[in-house]
């Protein structure tokens, strides 16, 4: 089948590489110019394991190309998948101009019938948008079907979800639509749930709200064990046994960020807020998230005392490990308060750290990028662990020790078995662990 993506940012991206490893012949087009030239050249913009090779496998293939023209892109393709931004604003409602533009685009280049898929996540009934931009938009009167196809994709893992995904939710109006889509992911049609369009919509919002709820529930056992003798991971694990629960989501820590759950989870609240929907569960979901922040400075603060002149170095600024993605990652806010309390960090991150910089540009005295977790340390007067990457669970504590002004490890992601790091001569801060 012939496919257009529309938008090779992570989501495109991954979609095209994945859609073109099936046999379809696909086409990723954005109108950056510059952007489409790079991955040309096999520069893929964005960290993920796995994705530069199977980029590099397909084109070479010949079933996957990438393009500035989007017009043509469409007037070539049988399914065009809508994967363009939607930013969201402060009220947590999404920006949903490239939807509109692209919409247009669409419109005016319909040269026959086709499927055109919302992969991008989107507010509820955002269908029947697309569908009234298009009908307006319709020179020809070709006929064409709006349909939606959610991504759930795990960064640091999304290539492997891709390929061999748990569920693929298909939410369509037509027999027509839903035979295109279904044929698409033939070879997982006994993973596919088919759908009206609406459902399909609100299962991406609902999924990771859900998922969000259980990080901060996690995370508010994790205050009661710091106040009695209870240990928070024997907690989880307790609780991971029982299959209604499971033993996933339930990592205590400093909280989740990213580009999926902060927004998804504001998102359905605004959804709900505006359809006059009690949504109280989740803004407490929210509020539980962003007071992770203060506990974990608290801990710091007992240890220091005074921020302030303070040397402190920071391990892991991505939002979670096997990614460069800073969107909304607590490192943030944490580095914020750091300097605003007049510290200086000391920054490490594998993969992340270039993107860390657009949000604070490194000075050589109060804000430092360091090239190990080592050099991070040095003359530090605590270390705070913000990513939970291997690399640092693998450190050696004796020398990391040596290399400090003063011991003092705060653990945001519990990477460090507690008895371990004492006997390193660590004053050892966790959570939900005494």
């Amino acid at each position: 089948m012939n496919i257009a993506v529309l938008g090779t940012g992570y989501v495109g991206l991954v979609t095209a590489a994945g859609l073109s490893e099936f046999g379809h012949t696909v086409v990723g087009a954005d109108k950056v110019a510059a952007k489409i030239e790079a991955i040309r050249q096999g520069r893929v913009p964005i960290y993920e394991p796995g994705l530069d090779a199977l980029l590099e496998s397909n084109v070479r293939k010949g079933t996957l190309s990438f393009s500035p023209d989007l017009a043509a892109s469409v007037r070539a393709a049988d399914v065009i998948f809508v994967c363009v931004g939607t930013p969201q604003g402060d009220d947590g409602s999404a920006d949903m101009s490239q939807i509109e533009e692209v919409s247009r685009l669409i419109a005016e280049n319909l040269n026959g019938y086709k499927v055109v898929v919302e992969k991008s996540t989107v507010p509820v009934k955002t269908s029947v948008r697309i569908k009234r931009t298009i009908s307006l938009y319709n020179k020809t009167g070709a006929e064409f079907d709006v349909a939606s196809n959610p991504e759930f994709l795990r960064e640091g893992a999304a290539v492997s979800d891709f390929l061999e995904p748990d569920r693929i939710i298909v939410g369509v109006e037509s027999d027509r639509a839903r035979d295109l889509l279904v044929r698409i992911y033939e070879r997982f049609k006994d993973r596919v749930l088919v759908t009206n369009i609406a459902t399909a919509e609100l299962i991406k919002h609902a999924s990771n709200s859900f998922l969000s709820m259980k990080i901060s529930y996690i995370n508010l056992m994790a205050n009661l064990c710091e106040q009695t003798e209870a240990d928070v991971e024997q907690v989880a694990k307790g609780m991971g046994f029982d299959p209604r629960i499971g033993p996933r989501f339930l990592r205590a820590g400093i909280g989740f960020g990213g580009s999926c759950f902060p927004k998804d989870i504001r998102a359905l609240i605004k959804i709900g807020d505006d359809l006059g929907v009690d949504m109280s569960l989740l803004k407490e979901t929210e509020r539980i998230n962003q007071g992770r922040i203060r506990v974990f400075l608290d801990k710091l603060k007992t240890a220091l005392w005074i921020l302030k002149d303070k040397r402190i170095g920071v391990l892991g600024l991505a939002f979670k490990p096997e990614t460069d993605d800073v969107r909304a990652a607590p490192s943030i806010r944490i580095i914020q308060a750091l300097l605003d309390e007049g510290a200086a960090v000391r920054l490490h991150d594998p993969k992340a750290a270039e993107n860390m910089k657009e949000f604070f540009p490194e000075d050589g005295v109060r804000t430092v990028y360091c090239d190990s977790p080592y050099k991070a340390a040095e003359g530090a007067n605590a270390v705070l662990v913000c990513t939970e990457w291997k690399e640092y669970a693998d450190l050696d504590l004796g020398r990391l020790r040596g290399l400090m002004a003063n011991p003092i490890l705060v653990d945001g992601r519990n990477v460090f078995d507690p008895a371990a790091v004492a006997a390193r001569g660590f004053e050892y801060f966790s959570i939900g662990r005494r």
